[in-house]
Order: C-alpha cells, then structure tokens, then sequence
C-alpha cells in the first residue's frame, strides 16, 4: 500500500470510528486496530486523534457546503427553500456516518469547520432572499437574519431527526418542511405580536 493509499485507509476507518463512538470515545488505538496497522502509522500519518479528526471534519464540511451551495441557485423563495431542504436530505442520506460526525460537539479548540458553521453560511445565503422578499411585502429587512435563522434552523434540526428515523420518506419529509415554513410565510403579520401570558 502506498503512503497515499494509507492514509486514506486511515481516513475512512476512522471516519466510520468516529460516527460510531464520537471523538471522545475514539482512541488512535481503535483506528490502528480496525485499520490493522500499529499505533505510530497512525501518528506518522496525522500526529494523533486531533489530526486525523480534523480531516475528517473538514472533508464532510467541504462536501456538505459543496452540496448546499450548489442547490440554492437561486429561483421562487419557496423553491429555494425545497432546494435547501432536499441538499441536506440528500447528504444525510448519502453520507450518514459524516452527518452523525458533524453533528457531534467538535473537541474544544477544533480549528475545523462544523455543522453550526455550515448552517450559518446557509443562513445568510437565505437572508439576502428574505430581505429581498420581506422588502416586496412591505415588512421590515431589519428581521430577515432572525427568519433565516428559523427556517435554517427548522430544516437543520428536522435533518438530525430524520437521520435515525428515516421515515417518512425523503421526499414527503421536504414536502412537509416547504408547507409548514412557506405557508407560514405566507400568512405572517407584519407586526407579529404575542397574545398576553398569565401571572
């Protein structure tokens, strides 16, 4: 095996390890074992579990940004809005190890991207639309960063559940995301105010 090859075998035993375990329960003795190789092929390869960790983050955000950026091209706010909700789905359907890894708690002091990173670039993607859409409806711009916040937040969310329940299918998951967040849209006051609150 080259060095190369190597290294990308560490990387996918890895990344399977970390899914499973988190990065707290992973050990370089666990990625060595798995991957039949001693503890300091492991270390020669990325200085220890901070490292190898690190790369794998960072593939996974790359892919997901990747995917994401991709499918918001723009369009209706509602087909924008079924755009983002279907990239996520996809990815967790088609990279579920590396969803479960991001959605983790990254170590402290990891210099790598992560979900919340991701769902924030995605966030103020969404924000140029919705200001764009509350300017045409005549509500105030100021507020259209905390909506993008919601429905971001809505689909990201809803993704972490889907990827252990995985019923109802993709499709009818994405449906259902669009009708509560665009409906919503549709109908929301301009002035939007709480009904009083007892005590």
């Amino acid at each position: 095996m080259t060095s190369a090859e190597r290294r990308e075998q560490l990387l996918e035993t890895a990344r399977s390890v970390f899914a499973e375990r988190g990065f707290d329960g992973t050990s370089v003795e666990e990625i060595a074992a798995r991957a039949k190789v001693s503890k300091p092929v492991v270390y020669e390869h990325f200085g220890g579990k901070e490292g190898v960790y690190a790369v794998v983050v960072d593939r996974e955000v790359q892919q997901l940004l990747a995917m994401m950026r991709s499918a918001l091209t723009g369009g209706h706010p509602r087909a924008l809005l079924q755009q983002a909700a279907f990239s996520l789905l996809d990815y967790i359907e088609s990279s579920s190890e590396g969803f479960r890894i991001l959605v983790r708690d990254s170590p402290i002091g990891s210099p790598t991207g992560s979900y919340v990173s991701i769902i924030g670039d995605v966030a103020s993607r969404v924000e140029d639309i919705l200001s764009a859409e509350f300017k045409a409806r005549g509500f105030q711009t100021k507020f259209a960063p905390m909506y993008a916040q919601m429905l971001v937040g809505m689909v990201g969310t809803t993704g972490q559940w889907w990827l252990e329940a995985r019923k109802p299918a993709k499709d009818v998951v994405a449906a259902h995301l669009v009708n509560l967040a665009w409906n919503g849209l549709s109908s929301l006051d301009s002035k939007p105010e709480l009904l009083p609150r007892d005590g």
